[in-house]
């Protein structure tokens, strides 16, 4: 390429100077279309065929002796395109440097192109910090950050309760808590199958090889390839890489883990509650409860694939642990009336319901006979509880008495 653009230089220079100069001596003319040449090396700009600017550093002087050689050698009596065709042909031009390409700059995380999550962790309680999603539907304005995230502190490195719904979205949350502490993640736990939760678990697997923890229903129900709800709705920079993997260890029973000097106690529903089989993580040495959906506050809660009689009976689980903070799935409130919501909504559900059945509704009015308006100020409520009430009902409409 080299030879080829100062070629075509030495032809435009020759064949231009020989236009002005008319009569004036052929070799004459090549030697001021080389000195030509010469200043436009000097200046450093060499301009291809294609327009493309090149610009090289040089560190020595440029060989011009075998071109010169060459011409001389031609006599008087060629014509120009035979000179230019012996200048095509010479030694190439040779330049050596040590130019480098232009460097992008890029942030360090996220990349440019990316989608930026913004994410910026809360700390909750000592060692232990929060990213809390905005209490609305998974958009492609939002990314799917709309769950909570959370990281544990230990003296081997960190627990993360929830990876949230994107590669980009755990990557980017790490890199947060590198900020604050640069650890790596020992275990995840996933608190349920809903993919907003676990999308993020192969960044993690990726980068430390992490045991990825929680339910049954997140390997059987789930394979890569898959296109699951963020898939569908999130931006292409924002769910790009993110990739479906299994959970190394399925927790069926209620089991014990200690990492780097911290207790956790790792408690799977054994009935359906917010979906088929939720996961709870309670620190009893700390007192804090990461319910997962199993609590939402702030926002209605979603029942297509949950239990209103679960929900009550998880409630009622967690209630008797000695807590004093506790992490909803969705929400901000941590303190010890984070589970009050939950528990009013469900309870009233039940009541309204039953008492809707006893007096004759059907499933065609039950929507006009059972409102919960104590909710119609809460985020979700106009999208998700007319059809809360109508799953309820169909639950509900087939419960015998005895566990009313």
């Amino acid at each position: 390429m080299k030879k080829i653009v100062i070629s075509s230089l030495i032809a435009a220079s020759v064949l231009t100077t020989a236009s002005i100069a008319g009569e004036q001596n052929i070799i004459d003319i090549l030697h001021t279309a080389l000195d030509d040449m010469k200043k436009v090396i000097n200046e450093k700009t060499v301009t291809t065929v294609e327009t493309t600017k090149v610009t090289v550093k040089s560190e020595e002087k440029v060989t011009t002796q075998s071109v010169e050689q060459k011409i001389d050698s031609i006599g008087e009596d060629k014509t120009i395109g035979d000179i230019i065709s012996v200048a095509g042909a010479a030694t190439p031009i040779a330049v050596k440097s040590n130019a480098k390409k232009e460097e992008v700059k890029t942030s360090s995380a996220p990349t440019s192109d990316a989608f930026d999550y913004k994410l910026e962790p809360k700390k909750i309680a000592e060692n232990v910090w929060c990213f809390f999603g905005a209490i609305e539907k998974p958009t492609k304005e939002n990314a799917g950050n709309m769950a909570n995230n959370c990281y544990i502190k230990t003296n081997d490195g960190y627990l993360v309760m929830d990876t949230g719904p994107s590669y980009q979205f755990a990557k980017q949350a790490y890199e947060a808590m590198q900020k604050i502490e640069d650890l790596p993640v020992k275990y995840v736990v996933n608190s349920h199958e809903h993919d907003d939760h676990w999308l993020g678990n192969d960044f993690y697997k990726q980068k430390f090889g992490t045991i990825l923890m929680g339910p049954e229903s997140i390997n059987s129900n789930y394979k890569e390839g898959d296109k699951t709800r963020m898939y569908n709705i999130l931006p292409k920079n924002a769910i790009e890489g993110t990739h479906i993997i299994d959970l190394d260890k399925v927790v069926k029973k209620q089991e014990t883990l200690v990492l780097g000097g911290e207790k956790f106690e790792i408690i799977p529903m054994d009935v359906k509650a917010h979906t088929g089989d939720d996961v709870f993580i309670y620190m009893p040495e700390r007192k804090i409860l990461f319910a997962g959906d199993l609590v939402m506050n702030g926002r209605i809660t979603s029942g297509r694939h949950g239990s209103v009689i679960g929900q009550l009976k998880a409630l009622a689980i967690m209630q008797k642990l000695d807590w004093k903070v506790m992490v909803p799935g969705h929400g901000f409130i941590t303190d010890a009336t984070a589970m009050d919501e939950a528990k009013l909504y469900f309870k009233l559900t039940k009541e309204r319901i039953l008492k809707a059945i006893d007096e004759g509704v059907d499933a065609t009015e039950i929507n006009k006979a059972v409102k919960l308006i104590e909710f119609k100020d809460k985020a979700m409520y106009d999208i998700l509880n007319a059809q809360n009430i109508g799953f309820a009902f169909d639950e509900l409409e087939m419960l015998d008495e005895d566990e009313e």
